[in-house]
C-alpha cells in the first residue's frame, strides 16, 4: 500500500507520496498507466555555486549552476536526474513545474532508484 492511499479522505501530502509505480492510480492521476515509469520529486537550487545533488528517499534535492532562464535550468536537471539514475536523459521528463523549485520527474527505467544517502 502507498502512502497516497493511507491518508484520510480529503487529505493530499504529495511530499510524502512521491516516488510511485506510475500504473498505481494515485500516482497515474488521469495520465495512461506505463510499466517501467517512476515518478519522484525534485526540489531546484539554480544558480548554485557549485553542483551537487541529496536523495533522502523521497525528494532529490538538486543544485545546478544554470540559471532559472530560457529553460537552462530545466535541461540541467534533466541532465542531473539521467547521470543519477544512470539513464539517457532523452529517458528523463519534467511531468509539472517546469517553472516552479518543486518539480515532478518521471524517469523511464527498469529497475529500482538508488537507496538514500545516510
Amino acid at each position: 500500500m502507498c502512502l497516497a492511499c493511507a491518508l484520510p479522505a480529503g487529505e493530499r501530502r504529495l511530499e510524502e507520496a512521491v516516488v510511485d509505480d506510475v500504473s498505481h492510480p494515485a500516482a497515474r492521476r488521469g495520465r495512461h498507466a506505463v510499466s517501467g515509469r517512476t515518478r519522484l520529486a525534485v526540489r531546484v537550487h539554480a544558480r548554485a555555486r557549485t553542483e551537487r545533488l541529496e536523495w533522502d528517499g523521497s525528494t532529490l534535492q538538486l543544485w545546478v549552476r544554470e540559471p532559472p532562464a530560457d529553460g537552462r535550468a530545466n535541461a540541467a536537471v534533466i541532465r542531473a536526474v539521467a547521470r543519477w539514475a544512470d539513464v539517457a536523459p532523452s529517458q528523463v521528463a519534467i511531468v509539472s513545474g517546469a517553472a516552479a523549485r518543486h518539480k515532478l520527474v518521471e524517469i523511464e527505467r527498469k529497475d529500482a532508484l538508488p537507496p538514500p544517502a545516510v
